[in-house]
């Protein structure tokens, strides 16, 4: 039998004296390790291996997700409300908590391409990633495959938008399955206290970002 995906994922992500030296960072920020706050999660960072859309590592070797305790909590909730209904699948985190650094990085390695829209600007701030008061994640089942969600994560595209799935359904560019999948998704998570953005189906905040300026530090 195949192994689950997420253990070949993880298998890809360095375990070295510098992830263990983000970590310490990050915790030293007041933020949590969603990992000890749920031991049922489940994580592959992309951007911690070169396996992403930058076709680099930015975060160095990081090792855990991070987020805000607010948003740690909402997430454990939203853990608990998926397992009322699937005992056996779990949310399998991509990005948390982001620091302003590797922000800086991603924007200029992004700078002068089509993905520029996508990554928000340090300048103007940053984005919900930065408060560790954003995460991205799906679902997987018992075997540790992710559900099919219609693309994959990262997928820059209109079929990975939010507020056209029922044409996409229509259309037969999402199947049913991958629409009953995002909207799963999305009921557990908006019942848990998350929002939803337009373009990416893999993407929630746990408040705006105009509530995040005023009650949040942003991590440096």
């Amino acid at each position: 039998m195949a192994k689950p995906l997420f253990l070949i994922l993880l298998l890809l992500i360095p375990l070295h004296s510098a992830a263990q030296e983000l970590d310490t960072y990050m915790k030293k920020q007041g933020l949590v390790d969603v990992m000890e706050a749920d031991t049922t999660l489940r994580l592959h960072l992309y951007y911690a291996t070169s396996v992403n859309f930058m076709g680099k590592s930015v975060y160095k070797g990081i090792t855990r997700a991070w987020l805000h305790p607010k948003a740690a909590a909402m997430l454990v909730k939203a853990s608990l409300l998926l397992h009322k209904e699937h005992p056996h699948w779990h949310l399998l985190i991509y990005d948390a908590a982001r620091p302003m650094s590797v922000q800086k990085k991603m924007w200029i390695l992004v700078r002068g391409t089509h993905n520029i829209n996508y990554i928000s600007n340090p300048s103007h701030g940053g984005g919900l990633h930065n408060y560790g008061m954003a995460v991205d994640i799906t679902l997987i089942n018992e075997h540790g495959f992710p559900l099919q969600m219609g693309t994959p994560f990262d997928f820059f595209g209109p079929k990975a938008h939010t507020n056209n799935e029922a044409f996409l359904l229509k259309s037969k560019q999402l199947t049913p399955e991958e629409y009953n999948n995002r909207l799963l998704l999305r009921r557990i998570m908006k019942k848990a206290g998350f929002h939803t953005i337009t373009y990416e189906w893999w993407h929630f905040n746990a408040c705006s970002r105009s509530e995040a300026r005023m009650k949040y530090p942003i991590i440096p």
